[in-house]
C-alpha cells in the first residue's frame, strides 16, 4: 500500500551492508524540482525500518533529536504559534529570532545559558526588546521539552536584569503639543491619513492595536472596540470613541476591507508600510517628524490628564491596568459610558 504524502518511505540499499534497510522523509524541492530528503535511520530488518518510519511520524522528534538544530526547532514552532497571533507580534519574534543567528545550526540539545546569555550580551539591544528575546527562548524550550528535545529549560537562567537602566536606544517620548494637534485638524479634510494620527491621539492604542483591529470588533452605536490582541494581558480590554474622531471610524468602515483600516487597494496595513509610507511621509511634510507612533499614546494620557479625568479610567483607556493599586483592579468596575464619558472630555 501506498502512503500518504509527505509520510516518507522505506527503502533499501544496494550491495551486502548490515542494515541495508533505510527511513527517509522529504524536507523540501530544490530549484529544478528535486526532492530533498532527511534520512532518519538505517535497519537490519525491513520490519524495523516500518515500525522507525511509523514512530516518527507519531512524533518527528522522537528519532535523533539529538541532530535537530535550534533553527529546526524555531521553524516548526513557529509555523504554529504565527497562525495564532497578530503579524505585530510575530514581527516581534522575527526581529529576535535574527539576532539568534550564531545559534542556528547548533542542536537545540547541546543549548545551553551560556549561549542564549552570550546572544542577549553582544546583540547590542536595549532591554524592552531583550525581554522580547528572552520570551523567544521561554517559548522554543517550551516547545521543545512538550516534543521531547529537551529535558531541562535552560532559558530560565538567563540575565537580562543587569541591562534594566542601560537602554542605550531609550527613546525620550514627546507629547504632541496643542499647536500641533490643532495643525492637524486643520489638516484633516485634505489628507485621510491625518485622521488616523488624530484617530490614535484621542484613544491611546498602540499603533499595532488600531492597525490590526477589526470591524468585526468596533462598535459605533455604543461608541467603542475591542482590543482582542495587545503586547500585554493588561492591552485587552474596551477604548472608547471619542466624540471629535467618530466621523474618521465611520469613514473607514466603508472601505472594503476587512480590517477598519487600510492600504489604498484595500489590503490590511502591516505597521513597515504605516510608518514609511504614511506616518513619516505625513509628519516629515508637517515638521513634526521628531514625533513616533507611541507619543500619541502619551499625547492622549496627557490630555486626559489636564481635562482631570479619573486617574483609575485613564489607566484603563490606556491599558495600563498593570499601574492599579490592588484596591483599583478588584474594586472598580467601570461602564463602557464611563469611558466614553471620559474620553469626550479632550
Amino acid at each position: 500500500m501506498k502512503n500518504p504524502n509527505g509520510y516518507g518511505c522505506v527503502f533499501k540499499l544496494t550491495g551486502k551492508r548490515r542494515k541495508p534497510w533505510g527511513v527517509r522523509v522529504t524536507t523540501g524541492w530544490d530549484d529544478n524540482g528535486k526532492q530533498l530528503y532527511r534520512n532518519i535511520g538505517y535497519y537490519v530488518e525491513q520490519a524495523d525500518a516500518l515500525i522507525a518510519l511509523a514512530e516518527f511520524n507519531k512524533n518527528p522528534y522522537g528519532i535523533e533529536v539529538s541532530t535537530i538544530t535550534f533553527d529546526e526547532v524555531y521553524t516548526n514552532w513557529s509555523d504554529k504559534k504565527y497562525k495564532k497571533i497578530s503579524d505585530s507580534n510575530a514581527n516581534g519574534y522575527k526581529a529576535s529570532y535574527k539576532c539568534c543567528a550564531d545559534l542556528y545550526t547548533i542542536p537545540f540539545v547541546n543549548i545551553r545559558t551560556p549561549h542564549m546569555q552570550d546572544i542577549v550580551d553582544t546583540c547590542g539591544k536595549n532591554y524592552p526588546t531583550l525581554r522580547k528575546l528572552k520570551v523567544l527562548f521561554n517559548q522554543l524550550f517550551e516547545y521543545a521539552m512538550e516534543n521531547d528535545i529537551v529535558v531541562k529549560d535552560y532559558s530560565e537562567f538567563i540575565d537580562i536584569i543587569q541591562y534594566k537602566d542601560k537602554n542605550p536606544n531609550k527613546i525620550d517620548r514627546e507629547p504632541f503639543t496643542n499647536a500641533e494637534v490643532k495643525k492637524l485638524w486643520d489638516s484633516v479634510d485634505s489628507n485621510e491619513y491625518v485622521q488616523i494620527v488624530l484617530m490614535l491621539i484621542y484613544s491611546g492604542v498602540r499603533i499595532s492595536e488600531l492597525l490590526d483591529l477589526k470591524k468585526e470588533d468596533i462598535y459605533l452605536k455604543e461608541r467603542y472596540f475591542d482590543v482582542i490582541d495587545s503586547k500585554t494581558p493588561d492591552g485587552i480590554r474596551k477604548v472608547p470613541i471619542a466624540a471629535k474622531v467618530l466621523k474618521f471610524y465611520e469613514h473607514w468602515m466603508t472601505k472594503d476591507c476587512d480590517y477598519l483600516l487600510c492600504t489604498p487597494d484595500n489590503q490590511h496595513f502591516m505597521y513597515r508600510n504605516y510608518f514609511d509610507s504614511y506616518w513619516t511621509t505625513l509628519l516629515t511634510e508637517m515638521k513634526m517628524e521628531t514625533h513616533k507612533p507611541h507619543d500619541t499614546r502619551h499625547t492622549c494620557t496627557t490630555m486626559l490628564a489636564v481635562a482631570n479625568a479619573n486617574q483609575t479610567i485613564i489607566k484603563l483607556i490606556i491599558g495600563h491596568s498593570g499601574a492599579m493599586s490592588l484596591n483599583e483592579k478588584v474594586y472598580t468596575h467601570f461602564p463602557i459610558s464611563k469611558l466614553v464619558g471620559a474620553i469626550d472630555l479632550i
